[in-house]
């Protein structure tokens, strides 16, 4: 049984880390250009962004392992949110890196506010701690939206 934890554990933790590593890709063949834009001021360092992402990863993974590992009949239900906010933050990267598309970027991160608030709340019902361990995720991704808008309007 201790076995199937462990394994649990590490499946959910690898699968954001898997799309963080994806994002991660796409950030750094962007970054010639982000490093040319305006931003504002209340900036972080270049360097701070993979420190906080890889730490939100293991939130969001070892969350995930709670909710699949809980007693609740529904737990299958209560990871589709989880499923949806990785392709929604892995795409926000595109669009910002990628693409350069910095509104469309800020729209997608309010859509992706608002999974990230349904996955708490589904989180929350089949393991409470499972859902308090994404608020920092959803206070980064606001900070981000925040940090986001800014860029576009700063680089008009």
């Amino acid at each position: 049984m201790k076995r199937n934890k462990v394994l649990t554990y590490l499946l959910f933790l690898l699968l954001p880390l898997a799309v963080g590593g994806l994002a991660a890709l796409v950030t750094y063949h962007g970054m010639p250009v982000y490093e040319q834009l305006e931003k504002p001021v209340f900036t972080p360092p270049s360097f701070l962004f993979p420190i906080v992402w890889n730490l939100l990863y293991v939130l969001m993974g070892i969350g995930a392992a709670r909710v699949w590992l809980s007693q609740d009949p529904m737990r299958g239900q209560r990871l589709r949110p989880f499923v949806l906010q990785l392709i929604l933050n892995f795409f926000w990267t595109v669009w910002f890196f990628g693409a350069g598309q910095y509104l469309l970027a800020f729209f997608w991160l309010l859509i992706l506010l608002c999974v990230i608030g349904w996955m708490i709340a589904a989180f929350s019902k089949a393991d409470p701690l499972a859902g308090r361990l994404q608020i920092p995720y959803l206070l980064w991704t606001g900070f981000a939206a925040v940090l986001n808008f800014s860029i576009f309007l700063l680089n008009l």
